[in-house]
Formats: C-alpha cells, structure tokens, sequence
C-alpha cells in the first residue's frame, strides 16, 4: 500500500494515525482480467485506487457498449455520481487486465473524513482534479475532431495503445475502429 499512502501523501500531511487509519480502512483486492468491479444498476459501495493493472467505465448507448474512461496505475476510480450519491450507477466498471487493487468502503471513506481533516482535504483535492479532467472532456470533446479526440486520449494516456484493445478506445471516441486505424496510419 506504499503507492496509495504516496499518492495521498503528496496532496495531505499524513500522521502515524492517519497512516495507520487508511491502512485499516483500505483492503487489498485481486481482480482477473474481463471480471466486473460493479454492473450497472448496482450502488457503487467502494472507491478503489488502481496499484496494478488498468480498468475501463462504460455504459451502453443504442445496445452499444460505450467506454467512458480508463483508469490506470496510481489512479482512483468508481462510478463517481454513484458513489459520491449513494445512488445506482448508469455505468460498469471492468477490469482490462489483472489488477491488484486496494478499495475502501463509502462508510469507512466517510468515518476517515470525519475523524481526519487532512484526509477530508485530501477527498476534496481528489474531488477536484477528477472535476476539472471531466470538465475540460466534455466542454472540448464535441468540437473535436475525430482525430483530435485522438490526440487528446493519448496526451492523457501515452501508453494506451499499448496495454487497450483497440476497440475500447474507438467505443471511447466515439469512431469505429477502422476509422482509429486510418487515424492511427496518419501519425
């Protein structure tokens, strides 16, 4: 849990207490490749930060599945609306390789903000950078081009190509995948 306790280290000050706080709170999962961390119309329980392996959202759209993010090492991911609501989520969550995971529950993420207040400003600076990468997504992403949008994914995500079906990452722009492949030639 080294990475997690970095990751949150680097935007909160965490005592001996706090230390031991999120290592309680925290449980270490394994997830195998193509399994589901929540289905759509479940109520996301648990926020999880991604040690090893990378994870996909995605709803469907038109009997379509549609990819709605990835997420990465070093990266914390949920079904943000449905966590943050405790509401069933609209959208998935996969995993696109063998992960290695450590999640915490919504009660025990809320008792670390309560007993905590490095912790809750660590939640907000959390909340906030997630808020400002979907934000500029979304007031940029209509006007792009299709291979702009291309671009754009691979600024956020240099490696994608790499380690994600092409596939997933035309469901995510929005193109088939002949199209990305055209894209992909044009480099």
């Amino acid at each position: 849990m080294q990475d997690l306790l970095l990751y949150i280290s680097e935007r909160a000050y965490v005592t001996p207490e706090l230390k031991k706080a999120i290592f309680t709170a925290f449980q270490t999962i394994e997830v195998k490749k193509g399994d589901t961390i929540l289905e759509e119309g479940q109520r996301a329980k648990y926020m999880y930060f991604v040690n090893k392996g990378i994870l996909h959202n995605y709803y469907h759209h038109d009997g379509r599945q549609v990819s709605s993010w990835f997420y990465f090492e070093n990266q914390f991911i949920t079904a943000w609306s449905s966590f943050y609501s405790q509401k069933p989520s609209f959208e998935t969550i996969e995993c696109i390789e063998d992960c290695i995971l450590f999640r915490v529950s919504y009660s025990d993420y809320q008792k670390l903000i309560a007993d905590f207040p490095a912790f809750g400003n660590f939640t907000r600076l959390l909340a906030e950078e997630i808020l400002v990468i979907l934000d500029e997504f979304s007031k940029s992403w209509s006007f792009l081009s299709a291979k702009e949008k291309y671009q754009s994914l691979r600024s956020y995500f240099p490696q994608i190509e790499l380690r994600v079906k092409l596939g997933l990452i035309a469901s995510f722009l929005g193109i088939s995948q002949e199209t990305l492949s055209r894209i992909r030639a044009e480099k």
